[in-house]
Formats: structure tokens, C-alpha cells, sequence
């Protein structure tokens, strides 16, 4: 009976076209209405009944929101009262989510990223064998299609493609083909410290905060690293990137509805003028780079240059072994948001650290002027410079500019005797770890650049505990550039000024993609 009911339907549709249009629309709802229930209710109940069978404790399954809503409530709560000055616990108010489930649930226990299961792995041995990616499984979690507009190169693929994509950037990150750039990085500083010389009153003094100052250092180098001649269009797409940024904080709040990029609204409309934008100038720079490479015209000590050169030198000819013109615009956007946050928040940390322990400041300057007095640092004593070394790993320690890294299972997967199934979000918190008293010992809160005298691996209890650029095979492949330039624009500073906190500091750190204080900072610098 409902087969001849079925078969009537059908032949009724059939002889009618907007029947038919009907009910392939009518099936199409259904399918899609099903897809939602699937991933909005019955996968994230499946996932969390595995979890809590195996003694994992979490928070309750909101549906399709997860505990967005409550991770935004509790970073406005956080964020509403500063800190005392010194006190370097900042877990609680970076991450203050986060931070109660582990005192409701335990150290491993989860939460809910929308309608994804995100488990706690606090263990740096088990984030050792999750970076390391041995069997495969453990992947980068999938970008969103608004996320992949800010940068969607090297750190956001998997397997063959970046396994590609590394191997034709790794000469451009050679430690000699950075040591080329020494001279763009000081003559940015001595720009930088020229425009702070001619703001001082009578008395050798100023106030300046240092995160718009640091923000237009870093991206004045990458632009010159990265471009070259190029580097006022550079400085175009420094600008640009800024603003996608800053926009992308408020289209995260909605990521999690369905198909919500392609609503026309102002935001989404803005971010996709940028994104032309910049594909337009850096398509322009591109082609203009290339040319005179195959005219024997440019020199190729900037990363662009390196990075075609080694494309050629890769693909020998054959388009499928070298990275397409997309491939390169996206390696040259990762170029801007990785180069410049990393290093300018490394450095507005070590500013503001050192402001608040002068004794650290002193002996840093000590170590400076010996190694270089009041010339300009070398590459060969900037490698010497342990005191200063010591100092920006505790600062990375304490002030990560990336708080936490996400794996995804692939499949099932055994970690640490607990069988996770496939679409599991496992979050490495690279915060609590560094933190850590069980790890760090009972001054794993207070800053004690000493710890690190022996070097990383002999700091902690376990050699894996402090990974601030990640670890494994996907380590941060620009690690030395930014370490090297933040190396010599401290030992500049600290050759030419003392400074201290202003009194109108507020110490209030936040995380804005990047781990930054919300207020700004705000030091008294004098002449020297």
C-alpha cells in the first residue's frame, strides 16, 4: 500500500515540474534537517557518554552552543578586574573557563567547543606523543572558512600537502639565510629608537606604551624581510591583516551557525573586501618578484625571493611538485601573522617582566654592553647572549603568546589508557602546563629566569614541558627568526634606556588570538 502510494506521488511529480521541484526541495530539507540533528545532537551525546564511560569528567552539552556563551561570560568577568602588579598566575584570568573545570572536574576533564567534545590533556609526556603525530591520527583541528581568511598556509595542513609545503620553505628559514637579515632587523630598531630619542623631555625621559610600538616594529620587518623592495606595499597588507584580525574576533562569536559566512552581513562583507585586498597586492608583488628572479634582476635574500626560488628549484618545471600562486599568497599572509604577533608580544612581555623586576633588567644590560658595548649587536654574540636567552624562555614561559594548542582524532585512538573516539577535539594547554607547580616546582608562578641555566630540557621535571612554539615535527618553522629579532631589538633598548612601569599600567593580560595586555602598556623609559 505506501509502495503504490510512493509510486503515485512520484508519477504525480513527474508529470508536473514544479511537483518535482517541490519534493526535491521537500527532500532536501529533510536530509539537511537530519544532518543537524546528527551533528547538533546524537554525535556530541555518543561522544560524551565515551567519555564519561571511561571516568572523564565535563561540563554539560549545550546544544549546537556548547560552552561558548559560558566562555564568553566568564572572559568578561575575567576581564572586568585587573591583576596586581607582579603576580605572574594569570591562568585564572586568561583562561578562567577553563581554569574551573579543572578545579569542578579534574586536570583532564572537557568541555564543549561548540558541539565538539575538547578534552584537557595536561600531561607533557602525552603531548609529546600527540605532537610527535607517530601514527597519524592526531591532526590539526579544521579550520573554519572565516578562520582560513587570516591565514590558511604551513600551520593549517596535513600530511603530503605540508609535508610539501615545509619542505620548499625550509631554506627560506635557514639559520644563514636569516643571519642576512640581521641588518633589516637593526636598522628597524634604530628607526624605532630614533623616533623615542626625539620624544623625550629635557630630562632624558618618556612614557610610551609598546604595544602599538612593537606591533609597527615587527610588522616593519616582516615587510622588509618579506618583500624587500617591496616593502611599502609590505606595510599595505601589515595594515590590512591588522583590521581582518580585530574582525575575526567578533565572527568567532558566531562561528557555529551553520552556512553564517555566507550571510551578507557588514562584518562578513568587510572581510571579504580585505581579503581581495590583499590577495591583489600580494598577486602584484608576486609577479613582479618572479620576473625579475627569471631576469636574473632580484636578489633573493628576502623571504619571498627564497621562497620562489626554492619553488623553482623543487618543481623543476612540473607544476604538481611546487606550490601554486594561491599556495604562495597564503604562505605570505602566514608570513604576517605569525612573524609579527609572535615577536611583538614576546617583546611587550619582556618589557613589561623586566619593568617589574629591575634586578633581571640590570643584569641583561650588564650582559649586553659586554658582549657588544654601545655598537651594533652581531649575529655571532647575539648566539652568546645566555642571561637574555634564559630571560625570554621564563617570559614565554609565564606569558605564551599562544595559550593552548588543538589535536583532532581521526580515528579511535589510545592516549594514556583512555580510548578516544574519532571527532574528539584534544587541547594541549600550553598555559597550565608552563604553570604547572607538579611540573615547575613550588616557583612555577614567580619569574626565575634561572631555571632555564642548564637549558630547556633540564628546566622541568619533564624535558617536554615548555613547547610556547609548538613541538614534534610542526614545530614553529620561524622560531629562530623571531627569537633572533627580538634578541637584537632587547639588546638595543637595553643599551640606550632604563624603564620602568608608569603608574597609568594596568596589568591585565588577555588573550586576542594572541595573549596581550588588555590595557595597553605603559613604561617610563630613560636615557642611558
Amino acid at each position: 500500500m505506501a509502495t503504490e502510494g510512493l509510486r503515485m506521488l512520484l508519477a504525480d511529480a513527474a508529470r508536473s515540474p514544479w511537483s518535482l521541484a517541490g519534493a526535491a526541495a521537500a527532500v532536501a530539507l529533510l536530509w539537511f534537517a537530519a544532518w543537524v540533528l546528527e551533528w547538533a545532537w546524537w554525535t556530541p551525546r555518543r561522544l560524551g557518554r565515551a567519555l564519561r564511560a571511561q571516568g572523564i569528567r565535563g561540563t554539560r552539552y549545550r546544544l549546537f552552543t556548547g560552552d561558548i556563551p559560558e566562555n564568553a561570560r566568564c572572559n568578561a568577568v575575567a576581564r572586568s578586574r585587573p591583576m596586581p602588579r607582579g603576580d605572574h598566575d594569570i591562568a585564572p584570568r586568561v583562561l578562567p573557563m577553563f581554569s574551573n573545570a579543572i578545579k569542578e572536574h579534574g586536570k583532564v576533564s572537557f568541555t564543549w567547543f561548540g558541539p565538539t567534545p575538547r578534552v584537557m590533556i595536561p600531561d607533557p609526556e602525552l603531548v609529546r606523543e600527540i605532537l610527535s603525530n607517530k601514527f597519524g591520527h592526531f591532526g590539526k583541528q579544521r579550520s573554519t572558512r572565516i578562520g582560513k581568511l587570516l591565514a590558511n598556509g604551513l600551520a593549517n595542513h596535513e600530511g603530503e600537502k605540508w609535508a610539501k609545503h615545509r619542505r620548499i620553505l625550509n631554506p627560506a628559514f635557514h639559520h644563514e639565510k636569516i643571519k642576512r637579515m640581521l641588518p633589516v632587523f637593526s636598522a628597524c630598531c634604530e628607526e624605532m629608537i630614533t623616533r623615542w630619542e626625539n620624544s623625550m623631555s629635557a630630562d632624558g625621559s618618556c612614557e610610551i606604551d609598546f604595544c602599538p610600538e612593537f606591533q609597527n616594529l615587527t610588522g616593519d620587518v616582516i615587510s622588509r624581510t618579506a618583500f624587500g623592495s617591496n616593502f611599502q606595499e609590505g606595510m599595505k597588507i601589515f595594515q590590512l591583516q591588522g583590521e581582518m584580525g580585530e574582525r575575526l574576533i567578533q565572527a568567532f562569536r558566531t562561528f557555529f551557525i551553520p552556512g553564517y559566512w555566507f550571510f551578507p552581513t557588514k562584518n562578513n562583507r568587510r572581510m571579504r573586501a580585505i581579503d581581495r585586498e590583499i590577495r591583489m597586492i600580494l598577486r602584484g608583488i608576486i609577479g613582479k618578484k618572479e620576473r625579475a628572479i627569471k631576469n636574473g634582476e632580484a636578489s633573493s635574500d628576502d623571504l619571498l625571493g627564497l621562497l620562489l626560488e626554492s619553488n623553482m628549484q623543487q618543481s623543476n618545471g612540473k607544476a604538481k611538485l611546487g606550490l601554486s600562486i594561491e599556495d604562495i599568497i597564503q604562505e605570505c599572509k602566514l608570513f604576517y601573522f605569525a612573524g609579527m604577533e609572535t615577536t611583538s608580544v614576546l617583546l611587550t612581555w619582556t618589557l613589561i617582566v623586566l619593568s617589574m623586576h629591575p634586578e633581571w633588567q640590570e643584569q641583561a644590560r650588564e650582559e649586553v654592553l659586554h658582549h657588544f658595548g654601545r655598537t651594533t649587536p652581531d649575529f655571532e654574540n647575539l648566539g652568546r647572549l645566555k642571561i637574555v636567552t634564559m630571560i625570554f624562555y621564563e617570559v614565554l614561559r609565564l606569558y605564551p603568546p599562544i595559550t593552548f594548542l588543538t589535536r583532532r582524532t581521526y580515528k579511535a585512538m589510545e592516549l594514556g589508557g583512555i580510548k578516544y573516539p574519532a571527532g574528539v577535539n584534544l587541547m594541549l594547554p600550553i598555559l597550565f602546563i608552563h604553570h604547572d607547580p607538579d611540573i615547575w616546582g613550588k616557583d612555577a608562578r614567580e619569574f626565575n629566569p634561572q631555571r632555564f641555566a642548564d637549558g630547556i630540557s633540564n628546566a622541568a621535571k619533564h624535558p617536554a614541558a615548555f613547547f610556547p612554539f609548538g613541538g614534534g615535527p610542526r614545530i614553529c618553522i620561524g622560531q629562530n627568526f623571531a627569537l633572533l629579532e627580538a634578541k637584537m631589538a632587547l639588546s638595543i633598548i637595553l643599551q640606550r634606556f632604563s624603564f620602568e612601569l608608569s603608574p597609568s599600567y594596568v596589568h591585565a593580560p588577555y588573550t586576542v588570538i594572541t595573549l596581550q595586555p588588555q590595557h595597553g602598556a605603559q613604561i617610563r623609559l630613560k636615557k642611558i
